[in-house]
């Protein structure tokens, strides 16, 4: 299957008229209300954890159609919008749904990963981004597994371009994530690996070294 095959893998779970949406705005994306579908992918983003993380490649490939047809971008302007709606009421997010909450940061790191200005990472998500990942890493967040689970997946996939775009955030990042390992409160023991983990990580140069490897994915599916 081609690109466009794996496209169309990733909206099975929404119901047809929807999934017919999504195919026209990947194929000819002057033909829908473009901010429908971003509302639409975001809505579900929100839902589905397997759909946010994909969810970006899904993204990046309507913003290039629409590009290519017609030079505008009235679907990542949309997209952008409701972002920034959904991260300026985290707070109240994270209190009505932890899992709405952890499909939020893992949806707007995938959308960092994938969208580019001239080959860079988005200079206007770096914050967002950042701040999510800081709250994720305040003491609270650190008592729940599903949260330390997606601050650490996130890191691995964005850590390094993160970095490189804002170092002094990272290293403040990384204090907060050693003091939450260092001074564990209820901390689970699944939480406190996956927290060394990271921190050998990010030390190793965002590598995994072969020791490392064998050490931490043995004790995790132990």
């Amino acid at each position: 299957m081609g690109e466009t095959g794996r496209e169309e893998y990733k909206i099975q779970s929404f119901d047809a008229e929807t999934q017919q949406l999504l195919k026209t705005a990947l194929k000819d994306p002057g033909a829908v209300d473009l901010e429908k579908v971003a509302n639409v992918i975001v809505d579900h983003s929100l839902q589905d954890r397997v759909f946010s993380k994909e969810a970006g490649r899904m993204c990046y490939a309507i913003i290039q159609a629409e590009s290519k047809q017609a030079g505008q971008s009235v679907f990542r302007r949309g997209l952008l919008n409701r972002l920034q709606q959904e991260y300026q009421t985290r707070e109240q997010l994270r209190a009505r749904s932890l899992q709405g909450w952890v499909c939020y940061v893992t949806f707007i790191c995938n959308i960092f990963d994938y969208l580019r200005v001239n080959n860079m990472p988005m200079m206007a998500l770096v914050n967002p981004v950042y701040d999510c990942l800081f709250r994720l890493a305040q003491p609270d967040s650190l008592n729940e597994e599903e949260e330390v689970d997606c601050l650490v997946l996130q890191l691995h996939r964005v850590g390094e371009q993160l970095e490189k775009m804002n170092g002094q955030r990272m290293d403040e990042l990384f204090v907060l994530i050693r003091d939450g390992f260092l001074l564990p409160t209820g901390l689970s023991s699944l939480a406190q690996l996956l927290l060394l983990e990271i921190i050998e990580f990010r030390a190793a140069g965002w590598k995994t070294t072969p020791a490392a490897h064998k050490y931490y994915y043995s004790e995790v599916s132990d």
